[in-house]
């Protein structure tokens, strides 16, 4: 059997996905979160949470607990405004990559500090591979050529070359792609994957994904990506469940 034959997907149309909207707040839950429950959506290997949240001029997160998880933020337009327990307080830019280890106990709030522009984020969560870790925090800014047409890797375990530190046996990298640009991802023997399609549409072993997509991957295998927009697409390397 081929590497390519031997490559599994299942997708998870963003149709699909949980949706809720407040006041100053929309927020697509591609996996069950608070108010939306959906069995078959409840993780992916060790990828616990991917919220697309838009927040309101002014709006957001008030003071909230977190606890052995590894919390990343990924702002797609606008800016964040994060404070934390920890007396970490920072703005978060479009390009850029923030990374939480919640470990034993940390309290954070997170805003909009602009009075006219939405913010547009992922949330990401992952298992920690341990627990009762410190908590920690760390942000970095992208050089904007480093993810131009191709992947890069923005967090992965110490030592492993990503932007920002995660302490599990995970990579995530990330992507902006001009239309009509290919784009391939190997995934090794034992591994699984999972793209998310965060902007634009894109197609995939030549079947059209979305933005909100995301397409779970079981190797070894390639996928072949070309995009039909701009497009920003997150690839997640991960442990078997």
């Amino acid at each position: 059997m081929s590497m390519l034959t031997a490559l599994k997907t299942k997708l998870y149309p963003a149709k699909e996905r949980g949706h809720v909207r407040l006041g100053w707040l929309e927020s697509y839950h591609t996996f069950s979160f608070s108010n939306f429950y959906d069995p078959q959506r409840m993780g992916f290997s060790q990828l616990r949470v991917i919220n697309h949240d838009y927040i309101a001029p002014q709006g957001g997160f008030p003071n909230h607990p977190h606890q052995d998880m590894e919390i990343l933020t990924y702002v797609l337009k606008g800016a964040l405004e994060h404070r934390d327990s920890l007396g970490n307080g920072a703005i978060i830019q479009a390009g850029d990559v923030q990374i939480m280890s919640a470990g034993t106990g940390i309290i954070h709030s997170e805003f909009n500090p602009s009075s006219t522009e939405p913010v547009e984020l992922l949330q990401i969560w992952i298992h920690p591979d341990q627990q009762g870790l410190s908590p920690r925090y760390a942000q970095e800014s992208l050089d904007p050529t480093a993810k131009l047409n191709q992947f890069h890797l923005i967090a992965a375990p110490p030592s492993q070359g990503g932007t920002v530190i995660i302490y599990q046996d995970a990579r995530i990298s990330a992507a902006n792609l001009q239309a009509g640009h290919p784009l391939t991802q190997d995934l090794a023997p034992g591994r699984l994957g999972w793209l998310e399609v965060a902007q634009g549409e894109v197609l995939v072993n030549d079947h059209p994904l979305q933005e909100g997509d995301g397409l779970a991957v079981t190797g070894p295998g390639t996928l072949t990506m070309l995009t039909m927009t701009e497009a920003e697409l997150l690839w997640f390397d991960l442990p078997p469940a």
